[in-house]
């Protein structure tokens, strides 16, 4: 059996008890379990202490007498002589808050609703000396249920015991201080609400009952008046369930001005329209409450707001002030960011796991790029540059970044730039190493005209659901990346003219292509593969099914020692530092099946040539006039695409949920990468910049996290963040010590599984994605919705259009970022820089703003 007495008023202590036993004794027992519960140091409970009770035995006679232990219904009976049987009871008090009626839109709509459609029982004489039981068979009768669910109903309202009781209540406490600091409190015995969550209910119904006389409801209901029943569905979501709407009705009735006007009515519609009045009411009281907690901020704000935004303007034109407020705020702590480092419960450990976590996701993308741009540009940018490119940007970046969580690497976008100058160059005849540094050179002009005045104040309007866009459009783009080079493969082996050709016999014309393949590449100089670099004709459909099977036996094995610290096998810390690991397990395991298991099976390695220098010094004094104009419209775009990742990305780590002590550096940062594309560009290695989801993953990695319930739902929240640079400097030592690795053994790391990294990183950086978790909730039964900030503040129509929008602007990224012309896709940073404006013009037409503050705020 379990009695909740849960309550709230204002200026009380709000108390959530919980009684469960498989019997009942006597009310007698009840109220002695009752008075020890209740009865704490500095705390007193009049209505229990006073309540009146049957004659019976005290326990020391209870003691004498003895009782009969008996055995049946699986469980152990104590009976007494007198016929009283003996059962635990088990209390548990809990504070309810009172009911946010303006900042949630659910309790004045449900008031409204219900108001309509519910049954009213004013002075009925049937029920004025009726017990709990007797009630609840009245207004379950007047609801016009099936008898089934009726039946239902009583089952879960009613404990089973030999004197039931209502099983869940909410009533309110009143709480005061006396001069001694000491807590006391007292029942509100007024009123009571009761709550069921019915499975078979297809809708949510309520009974409100005024008592012609004060009655006996049970333990600390004693004087009761007004009675509510709410009966839920079993699956409703969260902020409609039997808890949330007898909340609702709760506050209502913890007023007691309103109760005393409910008690003196005459008819239903008077006290229908007392209660939708005053609902509407407690909407304006609570919203001016709020505001006058603000309004010493509001008033600041409204008096200069035209000053703010001359202010935002002016700032965009003082020379270095960006960069003075962040070497101000960050050299302070660069001595704590190697220190921290070091110092601190489970430091060690979590940032040696962060170090083999950026191992992996830092140099296996850096080897699937590498290749990508050794085809772009026929070799003058291969993998062994994109290394060494690599560790020279990420140890830069470590000891001179602003911000050591962000994580420095050459993306997809960048490799893109990268393959248009190529094409450029064959088209026009062009050094390839004098256009790619020209262009580079101008890029890092720009970035730091951006630097030097203050263009990244830009990024005060740009809000979480841009960052959101971003980090979905990044995860989508790397599942693009993974199934174009499965899509590729099976193109190549597994559907080639040679596997059809196999089908009907065409064995001869298989051999001699094959034959006259393997002629023509004894003839290849420039470059040795390893294993081989054959454009293979031949049939193998083996090869395609293990590309396959490699591919999403990393995903799989990744993602799921990621989150192995959610179940409940091994200990705690052993469970956080296994997942702390996944990637490193997931890579190794994979690559070593793909190499030893099937060993026989034709793999296809990636392709490296040691042949050329490193280093490669622009010349551009092999450039005309005309191609170094041409440059600098092609290095304004990649500025322009640069700025807005980084500082997104930038944006992402800074965010107040990962609650971060030191500060952010959008304008050193910028400063910095301007340096660092400057020196890039000049020796002919490739671009980079701050990348999503790498350094949100980052933060997370170095992260003490918590869970916390609510409502029955398990929350993480960050408590701390170790912010140090150690990580980054001694991943970035390895990948310039894998240059040692090459070709072997990083050679068995199989293509699919680089394929399967791009998977496992786009999967976990989705977490935490609001956007992602508000496109769930289109295929999401409404009773699983979690009953976060959004669901509760915002209507669930609202929710979706903000969440269509945002869909809108993600295609329109899709659109350009994934079109298969080059020149197309130079648009793109134009796009991502529409999203601000897109944002703060044409979605507030849409969406009311004090809905889009719940939706897109940083806060939650």
């Amino acid at each position: 059996m379990k009695v909740i007495t849960e309550g709230a008023v204002e200026s009380t202590r709000c108390h959530q008890t919980e009684h469960s036993s498989s019997q009942f004794s006597s009310p007698s027992h009840n109220a002695m379990s009752l008075d020890a519960i209740g009865n704490g140091s500095c705390r007193s409970s009049p209505s229990v202490s006073n309540r009146k009770h049957r004659p019976s035995m005290n326990v020391e006679d209870r003691s004498a007498e003895g009782g009969s232990w008996s055995f049946h219904d699986n469980k152990w009976h104590l009976t007494f002589d007198d016929g009283e049987e003996v059962s635990l009871l088990y209390s548990k008090n809990e504070v309810l808050p009172l009911q946010d009626f303006d900042g949630e839109v659910r309790p004045a709509i449900d008031v409204e609703q219900f108001l309509e459609q519910c049954v009213l029982v004013l002075d009925d004489e049937a029920a004025q000396t009726s017990t709990p039981v007797d009630l609840i068979d009245l207004l379950l009768s007047k609801m016009d249920l099936p008898v089934a669910v009726v039946e239902e109903a009583k089952t879960i309202l009613l404990t089973h015991d030999i004197v039931p009781s209502l099983a869940k209540t909410i009533q309110a406490t009143y709480s005061t201080k006396d001069n001694v600091n000491c807590n006391t409190f007292d029942y509100d015995e007024s009123w009571l609400c009761t709550m069921a969550d019915i499975p078979s209910l297809t809708q949510r119904h309520i009974a409100i009952m005024r008592l012609k006389h004060p009655t006996n409801m049970g333990e600390t209901c004693h004087d009761v008046q007004l009675f509510v029943l709410i009966l839920c569905p079993g699956k409703e979501k969260g902020t409609k369930n039997g808890l949330e709407t007898s909340r609702t009705f709760a506050t209502l009735l913890a007023d007691v001005n309103l109760r005393r006007q409910l008690l003196n009515v005459t008819n239903e519609e008077e006290f229908k329209d007392l209660v939708l009045k005053r609902a509407k009411e407690l909407v304006i009281v609570q919203q001016q409450s709020r505001s006058s907690v603000h309004i010493k901020l509001d008033s600041l704000q409204s008096i200069n707001d035209s000053e703010t935004s001359f202010n935002k303007v002016k700032k965009f034109c003082q020379f270095g002030q960006g960069i003075r407020e962040d070497l101000c705020r960050r050299l302070p702590h660069y001595l704590s960011d190697y220190v921290d480092g070091i110092i601190g419960p489970q430091t060690p450990q979590k940032v040696m796991s962060t170090t083999f976590f950026l191992y992996f996701a830092c140099l296996l993308p850096a080897i699937a790029f590498g290749v990508l741009n050794d085809h772009n540009t026929n070799g003058q940018i291969g993998v062994r540059k994109v290394i060494i490119g690599q560790t020279i940007g990420g140890l830069f970046f470590a000891f001179f970044g602003g911000q050591p969580l962000l994580i420095m690497l050459t993306t997809a976008p960048l490799a893109l730039y990268i393959k248009v100058i190529s094409s450029i160059c064959d088209d026009f005849e062009l050094d390839f190493y004098a256009m790619y540094g020209c262009v580079g050179l101008w890029c890092a002009f720009f970035l730091l005209l951006y630097s030097l005045f203050n263009v990244s104040r830009l990024m005060c309007w740009c809000t979480r659901s841009t960052e959101e866009i971003f980090g979905l459009f990044i995860s989508i783009a790397f599942c693009v990346d993974a199934f174009r080079d499965t899509v590729k493969n099976f193109q190549k082996n597994y559907s080639s003219p040679q596997c059809r050709s196999k089908y009907i016999g065409d064995v001869d014309s298989n051999v001699n292509s094959t034959l006259t393949y393997y002629l023509l590449n004894q003839t290849r100089n420039g470059h040795h593969d390893v294993l081989t670099t054959d454009e293979s004709i031949e049939c193998n459909q083996a090869t395609s099914v293990l590309f396959l099977l490699l591919m999403l036996g990393t995903v799989w094995v990744g993602v799921f020692i990621f989150n192995f610290k959610k179940t409940p096998f091994l200990s705690s810390g052993k469970r956080e530092a296994l997942a702390d690991y996944a990637l490193p397990i997931a890579v190794l395991t994979m690559s070593f099946v793909g190499s030893y298991f099937f060993q026989d099976i034709k793999a296809e390695p990636f392709r490296y040539d040691d042949s050329d220098s490193v280093f490669t010094v622009t010349p551009l004094e092999r450039l005309p006039g005309l191609a170094i104009a041409g440059a600098m419209g092609l290095g304004f775009a990649l500025s322009l695409l640069i700025l807005m990742d980084q500082n997104i990305s930038s944006a992402m780590v800074n965010t107040p949920l990962n609650n971060l002590k030191k500060g952010p550096a959008y304008h050193w940062d910028l400063f910095v990468m301007a340096i660092l594309t400057a020196a890039l560009s000049a020796v002919g290695l490739p671009w980079m910049h701050a990348l999503v989801p790498h350094s949100p993953l980052h933060a997370r990695a170095l992260a003490d996290v918590e869970e916390r319930v609510h409502q029955g739902h398990v929350y993480q929240i960050i408590v701390r963040v170790r912010e140090t640079r150690l990580t980054v400097l001694f991943s970035h030592i390895l990948i310039g010590l894998s240059i040692l690795l090459l070709p072997y053994p990083l050679a068995y790391i199989p293509p699919a599984v680089l394929n399967g990294l791009f998977l496992y990183v786009a999967i976990t950086g989705l977490g935490g994605n609001q956007m992602f978790e508000r496109i769930t909730l289109f295929f999401t039964e409404q009773s699983a919705y979690p009953p976060n900030h959004y669901i509760r503040r915002v209507p669930q129509r609202k929710i979706h259009q903000f969440t269509c929008c945002q869909l809108a602007q993600l295609l329109l990224m899709c659109l350009f970022g994934f079109v298969p012309w080059p020149y197309m896709k130079m648009v793109f940073p134009v796009i991502l820089l529409s999203l601000l404006p897109i944002r703060h013009l044409i979605v507030p037409r849409l969406i009311d703003r004090r809905f889009l503050k719940a939706l897109d705020s940083s806060e939650h």
